[in-house]
């Protein structure tokens, strides 16, 4: 491995991985989001989560 240059230092360009992180954290809390709103909004349900945890609600 060798040293870059100053030019080669001028054309290096950063910002990938903190976009791929950005992108990846907005997914992340689309997901949770959408799991909260069927979690509360429905009458009655069932969820297994890993560990196993599992949660029942409603009337049955």
């Amino acid at each position: 491995m060798r040293e870059l240059n100053i030019n080669e230092m001028k054309e290096c360009k950063g910002g990938e991985a903190l976009t791929l992180a950005a992108v990846m954290a907005v997914m992340v809390i689309a997901i949770v989001v959408v799991m909260c709103y069927r979690f509360f909004a429905s009458p009655e349900g069932q969820i297994s989560l890993p560990g196993g945890y599992e949660f029942e609600w409603g009337n049955k």
